[in-house]
């Protein structure tokens, strides 16, 4: 997939949103939003900024709540964990987020940052789109909040904030960008170069785009001044990174559509003191960073379901539809096989426990499995999905003593079985193709009896990316029990590609 020697935006084009940054030494650290995503907050790591790979996560579980869980009818759809901040300090990492769910914040802490273990401390209240900061005599920050920023010291054991230090550091922070606001500045990050204290965040102008602001100061108290330093493409959120040769870069992300929230670089250069961001004011579309190399297997990855003695049950790359129940999968039961075993009966794909979910990828990718579907009960639906409020799937129905392939689409944000065709064989093939390039976010979904020949079934799905799941579209392998729980389906594979095979009926 490299396109050319030169790295090319979005350097990641999957939803990997939200990105705090660090370097040490010549390797560089990402973090980012999974929300209700279990494991959540992963960590990426690259060497050239371009090519990522997925290392570790700060959490394997948020919390324990009915609405972590999927349990009692409750879900956590676009809530769980947000932004997230990234810290080196005195060889310790710092990664930090809070949750709308839970109403805390929370900080991670740990010596290896790819291996573990991790501390957690965590408190009240909630510290919206917060920065971590470590001032060099000592004290530990946060800044957060939209619109009206604020600031708050923590206890030096990071067990809450100290109590008489909440004050306001910018009155209205969304100013520079003029007095028609859509949405607040938000998203703070706080760097210091260089003697001087710079804080970005985003910020949506109303009949504008999203843009980036960054604000400065000498102390880190204030007073700060503000300006506009990047509008292009709503390309915005993020910060500053540096490389071990003195180049600076910004990173950001951009909406972009169904796939999600993707990642892009803007070269800095520095003048009078402030960061300019971009080429000529424009977010470039090739870089002087190497090549990317594709983000198989680092980001999203293949997965045969084998696993060598030693190797962990699920790759990174993998993770459950909100907090998984372990006692109902396995990857050892059936060698070479993932097997989900249905639990608690629900009616609605979006609170059936145990989805494993990997990204999609654009500008266009395809995912395929192959279903043993010999121990379903009645009333069982498994197969394979596109995750999201208004999502699609392919999948076997039992009923009646019959098994089904179905297709399904909530495109119009209701379930509709768009196509049913009677199955006579104890395995099928799966597909789901996805189409994102220019947004035109289109899935279309297969199925296959003998290995060979696809079939389509039911209709393209227009696929939206929608504000109460807030993530961008996910392949799901998912079983789940309508009427009778214990049936089982075992996953032989599932396979990625980064394109599009023109399907043959």
């Amino acid at each position: 997939m490299a396109q050319g020697q030169r790295a090319r935006n979005p350097i990641i084009y999957a939803d990997v949103p939200d990105v705090a940054m660090i370097r040490v030494g010549d390797t560089y650290y990402m973090s980012s939003t999974t929300m209700h995503m279990s494991p959540g907050l992963p960590i990426m790591k690259s060497k050239d900024l371009v090519n990522w790979q997925l290392v570790n996560y700060a959490y394997a579980t948020l919390d324990s709540l009915n609405e972590l869980n999927l349990t009692n009818g409750k879900s956590t759809y676009g809530r769980g964990s947000w932004a997230s901040s990234l810290r080196f300090h005195k060889g310790l990492y710092y990664v930090t987020t809070f949750s709308q769910t839970t109403g805390k914040t929370y900080i991670y802490t740990t010596r290896n940052l790819e291996k573990g273990p991790w501390e957690t401390h965590s408190f009240k209240p909630s510290l919206h789109d917060h920065s971590l900061f470590f001032e060099e005599d000592g004290r530990v920050y946060m800044i957060y909040g939209g619109g009206k920023l604020r600031m708050v010291e923590l206890k030096a054991d990071l067990s809450g904030v100290k109590e008489g230090t909440d004050q306001v550091l910018i009155e209205n922070a969304s100013a520079p960008a003029g007095p028609h606001i859509n949405l607040p500045a938000e998203g703070s990050q706080l760097f210091k170069v260089n003697g001087k204290y710079y804080l970005f965040n985003i910020v949506w102008p109303k009949e504008g785009m999203r843009t980036v602001l960054v604000h400065r100061a000498d102390k880190i108290t204030g007073p700060y001044e503000g300006k506009v330093v990047l509008q292009d493409k709503g390309v915005a959120q993020g910060g500053l990174i540096d490389t071990p040769d003195g180049k600076w870069y910004a990173y950001m992300f951009r909406d972009f559509g169904a796939v999600g929230r993707i990642p892009y670089l803007v070269p800095v250069q520095w003048k009078d003191g402030w960061p300019v961001l971009g080429t000529n004011g424009k977010v470039p579309e090739e870089l002087s960073l190497p090549a990317s190399k594709g983000l198989i297997p680092g980001i999203v990855a293949s997965d045969e379901f084998a696993r060598k003695k030693g190797e962990p049950a699920l790759p990174l790359v993998w993770q459950w539809n909100h907090n998984p129940d372990h006692a109902l999968w396995s990857v050892t039961k059936r060698k070479g096989y993932l097997r989900l075993t249905n639990g608690p009966i629900t009616s609605d794909f979006l609170l059936a426990r145990n989805t494993l979910t990997q990204r999609t990828i654009g500008p266009e990718s395809t995912g395929s499995t192959l279903l043993d579907l010999s121990h379903m009960k009645e009333g069982d639906f498994a197969g394979l999905s596109l995750l999201q409020k208004m999502y699609g799937l392919v999948g076997v129905k039992y009923e009646k003593g019959v098994k089904y392939i179905v297709m399904v689409s909530a495109q119009s944000g209701s379930p509709v079985e768009e196509e049913r065709v009677p199955l006579h064989q104890k395995t099928v093939y799966l597909k789901a193709e996805c189409d994102f390039k220019e947004r035109r976010d289109v899935v279309g979904f297969y199925y296959c009896l003998d290995g060979k020949s696809w079939k389509k079934i039911g209709k393209p799905l227009k696929m939206a990316y929608t504000l109460p799941h807030f993530m961008g579209y996910r392949f799901g392998l998912f079983s789940y029990a309508t009427k009778t729980p214990g049936g089982y389906v075992d996953f032989d594979y599932f396979r990625l590609h980064p394109k599009i095979f023109e399907s043959k009926e």
